[in-house]
This record gives C-alpha cells, sequence and structure tokens, in this order.
C-alpha cells in the first residue's frame, strides 16, 4: 500500500497512519468435562488467563481491547482519520517545510491538510505531527497523496510523495417501495405509504441511532415505526436497535400532500420527488456512520381528466333513514367542463334529489363541494355507488362506483356489520 515515488535519499521521513479505535480481544475458549483426562487444567488456565471475564472466561469476548494491526475496513458515510508524521532524521536543520494531503477520488481532488503554511525551521530529531479527517462520500478506490517540501541548510530544494491506496466500501443495502393508500376518502386519497428495506452488508453488528425520512416540500411525513406506549414512543425494534451481518429491516413512512398542494390536482401528476432517507449507525466502539440518500421519486397515480371523492361520510347510519354526505369534484384536466350530474339507485343505495342535475362550467384544476342525501335499504357494510357525471362538451360519461362504504344497522336491533 505504501509506494515510494522518489528513491533519493531524504533528510526527512514521512509516516502516514490511519487512526482508528481499537477492538475488543477475543479468544477461543477449550474446556472440558472433568471425567476427561485433563480435568479442571483447562478451566484453571482460562481463569489464570487476564484477558478473560473474571466468572464468564468461557465467553470469547474478553476485558482488554486490541490496537489495530491492519489497514482494516472503511465504509461510506465514515470519516476516515490520518495521522501524519514527518521526521527530520539527519544531523542538519531543514527549512522551509511543507507537508500537504489530498485525497483523490474517482471524481475530485480534495486538500485535506489542516495548514497550508510552511514550517521555518526542523531541527534534527524533531517531528511535524498532523492529523486529518474526511467524511467519506464515495465508494470505489481512493488514494491518498502526501508530499512533502523542504529546502537544505545549503539552499537547496526538495521534493517527494508518497501514495497510500484504500477502497470504500458499500455498508448498507436499502431498496424501497411505494405503495398507495386504498382509500377514496379525500382526506387520505393521496397518502403514500413508503417501504424502506435496509440491510447490513458488512461484517459486524450495527447499532441503528436514526432511520428517518426527510419530506420534499409538498409533503408530510409520519413515521410508523413507533408503539405508542404512555407518554414516550417505543421502537418497534426493540430499545437496543442492533442490525446484525446480513440482517434486513423494514422501516414504513406514511407520506401526505400539504393542503395548499393536495387541493391543486394538476401539481401531484406524474413523477413526484417525495423526499430522502437519512440513516445514522455505530460500529465497533462507537464509530459513527451516516448515509443520506439521493432524492427518491415515485410515479403519482392519475385520476383520469375528472376526480370525485367523498369529504364527510358518517361512519355508521340507520336503515332506511336518510343521510348526507359531501362530494367533492375536482377537474383534472387542461380544459374547461360542463358538468351533468345523473344518480342511479342500486340494490342496497338510493339516491334523494333529482337526477340530471346542471352543475355548470368547472375551469381546469378547480372543484366544487356538492351536498347530497342518501338512504340504505339493507343491512350491514355497503357500498356507495351509482353516481354519473356527463361532460356535456365532449358528450363523455363517468361513471363511478365503490365510492366509500358505510355501516348501516337497523335502529330496533342490536345486529350491526
Amino acid at each position: 500500500m505504501d509506494v515510494n515515488q522518489a528513491k533519493q535519499e531524504h533528510l526527512l521521513a514521512l509516516k502516514v497512519m490511519r487512526l482508528t479505535k481499537p477492538t475488543l480481544f477475543t479468544n477461543l475458549p477449550v474446556t472440558c468435562e472433568n471425567r476427561d483426562l485433563p480435568g479442571d487444567l483447562f478451566g484453571q488456565l482460562m481463569r489464570e488467563d487476564p484477558s478473560t471475564i473474571k466468572g464468564a472466561e468461557t465467553l470469547m469476548l474478553g476485558e482488554m481491547l486490541t490496537l489495530p494491526q491492519n489497514f482494516g475496513n472503511i465504509f461510506l458515510g465514515e470519516t476516515f482519520s490520518s495521522y501524519i508524521s514527518v521526521h527530520n532524521d539527519s544531523n542538519q536543520i531543514v527549512k522551509d517545510i511543507l507537508v500537504k494531503a489530498d485525497l483523490q477520488t474517482s471524481s475530485q481532488r480534495l486538500n485535506l491538510s489542516a495548514s497550508n503554511s510552511a514550517v521555518a525551521e526542523l531541527k534534527p530529531e524533531s517531528c511535524i505531527d498532523d492529523v486529518i479527517h474526511h467524511e467519506v462520500k464515495e465508494i470505489g478506490t481512493h488514494i491518498l497523496v502526501c508530499a512533502v517540501s523542504y529546502t537544505t541548510q545549503f539552499g537547496e530544494k526538495l521534493y517527494f510523495r508518497k501514495f497510500f491506496k484504500f477502497q470504500v466500501l458499500k455498508p448498507l443495502d436499502v431498496k424501497t417501495k411505494f405503495y398507495n393508500a386504498e382509500s377514496d376518502l379525500s382526506s387520505v386519497t393521496d397518502e403514500v405509504f413508503l417501504e424502506a428495506q435496509i440491510q447490513n452488508i458488512t461484517t459486524s453488528p450495527m447499532f441503528m441511532e436514526k432511520v428517518s425520512l426527510e419530506p420534499s416540500m409538498m409533503y408530510n411525513v409520519t413515521e410508523l415505526n413507533v408503539v405508542d406506549s404512555g407518554e414516550e414512543g417505543e421502537s418497534t425494534f426493540g430499545k437496543m436497535s442492533y442490525l446484525q451481518p446480513m440482517d434486513t429491516r423494514q422501516y414504513l413512512y406514511c407520506l401526505k400532500p400539504k393542503p395548499e398542494y393536495a387541493e391543486k390536482a394538476g401539481v401531484i401528476k406524474g413523477v413526484t420527488v417525495i423526499g430522502k432517507l437519512d440513516i445514522v449507525w455505530k460500529t465497533n466502539l462507537g464509530e459513527r456512520g451516516r448515509l443520506q440518500t439521493s432524492q427518491l421519486q415515485r410515479m403519482a397515480p392519475g385520476y383520469g381528466d375528472i376526480r370525485l371523492s367523498l369529504e364527510m361520510i358518517p361512519d355508521t347510519v340507520n336503515l332506511e333513514e336518510p343521510f348526507d354526505i359531501i362530494c367533492k369534484i375536482t377537474n383534472c384536466s387542461e380544459r374547461t367542463m360542463d358538468l351533468v350530474l345523473e344518480m342511479c339507485n342500486t340494490q342496497s343505495i338510493h339516491w334523494c334529489g333529482i337526477s340530471g342535475r346542471q352543475l355548470g362550467k368547472l375551469s381546469p384544476g378547480a372543484f366544487l363541494s356538492l351536498p347530497l342525501t342518501v338512504l340504505s335499504s339493507v343491512q350491514g357494510l355497503q357500498s356507495i355507488s351509482g353516481l354519473k357525471l356527463t361532460d356535456t362538451f365532449l358528450k363523455r360519461t363517468y361513471e363511478y362506483d365503490d365510492i366509500a362504504q358505510v355501516c348501516v344497522v337497523c335502529p330496533y336491533t342490536s345486529n350491526e356489520c
């Protein structure tokens, strides 16, 4: 990993080391039964071993820490930290020492040096130390380029570089799915459910500190990963939210358009930006990582030229007693419509009023609220159906069945749907 570009003997020595947290020491316990030939020998050796936990010697994890023995893996979203040291190995004073550290990725070159000013002089056996940090935001090959320039006491200017190459791996596999709410009520028709599947593709467990959805300006979001229990909600994954290697977890969110956008039928047509996921985790001894996905997009459901939904309907009504509902009619087309409303009775639903009513002209993107009266002749859960809208300009008819459901009960019995 360390490649010296210059073959010339230099007065200064450059050392670069990655800074990472230690790990817990692990040992392989060896045990046997007391009736076996070794008897209690293995148990006695483990009890005397300073790396084991007293009273729990058979556990693989010990109480000691192990310093990193190699570069290790670095994952997207983590912070890369490195220690850079320039030491004067000669017996003469070196002047104008400038240490520069750049990180070369597949798309850009970043300057990570804490200071770009030169050190006036460096005495023999002295050193210049620096620590650099960088939050890794790209996967693939990264090259840390460390360059040192200096001037000898005889005025000769020298320069050398070292290259350190490492790979940045992908820690999580994130998949998303969108579901439209299966309801025709106007208050929830535009609701979208987002399922995010997050898989740990590293070789060590993760503590999922935060998984949230930052919605776009068009939506409000409700997190559905908390169970209400008393004053504070408890996560559906428990208090300690660990994700083992190769395990997958599903997170669910409900998005609803803001009122100013929901009232404009044309705004949410086509492809819409939902928002982006913000994921924060910790590994090993608290090493933090963070990822933000790109903007999530979905294809909004189409409502055709005209949309009919319910703004108000009672949950329960009495058998053969009229009840009121309020319909909302929205012109989703780009032309003005002249609408006529027809009400057709079904076997269970009977409309009260005059069929063939002139609703008048409705401009593009406009809507109107229409109060209607209905009664049901059949007990149980009944579907509101039988409405027709006709555009007299184009002689085009739109039929609406199963607009909503209502529970019909008999007021003289206790039998409910």
